[in-house]
Parts: C-alpha cells; structure tokens; sequence
C-alpha cells in the first residue's frame, strides 16, 4: 500500500492498524540538538484519546507513547525517530457482523474493491485510529516550530448546526468543556444537540478553525507548492474531513474585489481576507484554515446497505464509536497543521543563496 509518507524534508510514515497490536510513526528529517522525551508527546496523544467524554467512543485505550528510536540522553540525533503506542482494548468480535457487508460512509467497499482484501476490525488503516502516529509526529513539529515563536490555537467552531459567535468568543473557554467551544454558550447548546442525536442512536459533524500565529513572511511555492494547497493536502488526507477552506474562504465568492482585498498598512494589513497566505506564499499575519468534518458514519441506525456479494441488506452498526468526531479530530487538524509547516519552514531555507551562505558565517 502507497500513500502513508507525508512530507518532503521533514517526513512521517505511518503504521499500524485499529485492530492489530500497535500504531506508529517513524520521523525523518527532525534535525539533531532538539530535546525530546514522551511527556513532550503524550498531552497530544492525550487529546484525541478515547474515553475523555460521554461524546466520544468508550474504547478505554491510554494511548502512552513510546520513543524505540533517534534520541540519546533525551536530545534527538537527527536520525529516524521511530515512536510507537501499543493497543490495548480492541474487540474484533464487535465487527463480526460487518465482515461481508459494507457500511454506509466508510471504505469497506472502495477498500475491497482496490485490494481484493480489507480489515474488517474496525476498518484497519482507514480507521482514525491511523492518526495516533500524525499526532505523536505533530506534536514534535510543533516543538520546533515554537522554537521560532510560532504556536496555534484550535478549536470547534460548530458542531451540527450550532455556531461558535464572535460575540461570545472566549480562547479560555475552549478547555472548558468537551467539546473545545470557544464560547460556553454555544457548547451548552450543542450538548444538548448531541444528547438529542444520542437519544436516536444518531451522528453529527461540525467546523474545526486552526489559527497559527507567528508565521514568518515567504513559507511556500509560488506554483505547485502554495502554502495553502500543502495545507490543503495535509488537512484533507484526515479520514474525517470534506473541506477545507482559508480566511473568508467561500464566502469570499459573496464580496467584491474591494471587500475581499487585503489592504497594506504600515502594521501590516488592515484585514485578513486571505487567512495569512497570498500566492501561495505565507504573508506574515495569522494562518487562518477551516475543516469541514463529516457526521460519525459508525452509528446504530438501521441502515441500507449490500453485501460482498451484492446483495441488498440492511446494517446496524454495533460497536464503541464517537457521536461526533469534532472534538478529537482537533488535535489531528493542528497536526496536520504543524507537519506541513514545519516542512514548509525547512524548504525555505533553501529559497535564498544568502540562507544557504548564513550556514558557514
């Protein structure tokens, strides 16, 4: 299977599955001198875990990472780090219904049909178990980047058809409750949301918002390379997500040209339209990218499906799965984030023969 390296100079490869004895990550391209230790990792890993709230699956997994490789006396050595997080509370049998039948909103049948074989168990690779490794590989990227002053701040914007409001936005709130609202009003309603989706053995999706801040003037490519493109990429390889969008994203298509541009001040730009990037290259003012991501597919309504054998049938999916996945798919979304970044940063170092001669000053 190809597809699992992500990255051109700082790279990840993925492994693992939902079902089998471990998920992992090795990290190449980490340069050497950083110091690294799993308590580095683990308040990542801690956030996408299973378990935390009634609105996520009660899978009790403790997600503790390991470090097998690339560090010595706590400093990575700029070889391949290799990080791995055993799973400890699988239960196959819970799939045994779906072994010959397809359920709605997964991969089952586009899986079967690409491989001629597929892991019924919780969806093997397609499975969000897969962003353990994007994770624990995030968290390390972010280190560096905070390195050079640059941090995120991510975080729910909607859940259903409830909506964060400007208005009531609070960044200390977003810890506040589980659903990572910046704005406790908001979160209150979408509970109560999800417990009505609960009570019909229903699903709901919701809007993540990534704002980074810091960010330097040139990360990125002019053509193929756009900063927002690789984002783009990084952030829709999620399983979860359908959409992604920057700054005034689509509603840039409801403004005039003179609305939706960015004018220049001696501070900087009097707006943000653009979300921090123009011409695919990073202008210095905050990243700002959404993602759109899709109702939980995994949900105990009877269903319409077929079988293997194309046989028409209906499924009801049984099983510990998230009545939304909003919550935990944040930290993957910051991830994804800091990965592109972090590369993007690394690139550019290249952009400029003076860069190159700063090296041997």
């Amino acid at each position: 299977m190809a597809g699992s390296t992500f990255g051109t100079i700082f790279t990840i490869t993925t492994w693992g599955e939902s079902h089998g004895k471990a998920i992992g990550v090795v990290v190449d391209g980490c340069p050497a001198g950083l110091t690294l230790a799993p308590s580095d990792i683990q308040p990542f890993l801690n956030r996408r875990k299973p378990g935390m709230s009634k609105y996520t699956t009660p899978r009790k997994e403790s997600d503790e990472v390991e470090i097998l490789s690339g560090t010595f006396a706590g400093v990575t050595t700029g070889t391949p780090i290799s990080m791995v997080v055993y799973n400890t509370d699988e239960r196959s049998h819970d799939y045994g219904n779906i072994k010959d039948t397809y359920r709605p909103g997964h991969a089952d049948y586009t899986y079967q049909e690409k491989y001629g074989i597929r892991d019924y168990r919780g969806g093997g690779r397609s499975s969000g178990r897969e962003t353990i490794g994007r994770v624990a590989a995030g968290a390390i990227a972010w280190k560096l980047l905070n390195e050079f002053g640059i941090t995120p701040l991510t975080y729910a914007t909607s859940i259903g058809p409830i909506h964060v409001s400007s208005e009531h936005f609070d960044e200390t709130e977003i810890n506040n409750n589980p659903l990572l609202m910046p704005d406790a009003r908001a979160a209150k309603e979408a509970s109560a949301y999800l417990d009505e989706c609960l009570a019909r053995s229903d699903s709901a999706g919701g809007v993540i918002e990534c704002v980074v801040s810091g960010l330097p003037v040139g990360l990125g490519q002019p053509v193929f390379g756009k900063l927002d493109s690789e984002l783009a990429k990084a952030v829709m390889s999620i399983g979860s997500v359908k959409g992604v969008e920057f700054g005034a994203g689509f509603q840039a298509a409801n403004l005039s040209g003179y609305e939706n541009n960015d004018c220049f001040i001696k501070t900087g730009k009097a707006t943000n339209h653009a979300g921090g990037i123009l011409g695919g290259i990073s202008d210095g003012d905050q990243l700002v990218l959404r993602a759109a991501i899709k109702p939980t597919p995994s949900i105990a309504m009877p269903q319409a499906t077929i079988t293997t054998e194309g046989l028409e049938t209906n499924i009801t999916i049984k099983g510990r799965h998230d009545p939304v996945i909003v919550p935990r798919a944040v930290v993957v979304v910051e991830a994804m984030v800091g990965l592109t970044l972090i590369d993007a940063l690394l690139i550019n170092c290249s952009s400029k023969l003076e860069n190159l001669k700063k090296i041997y000053d």
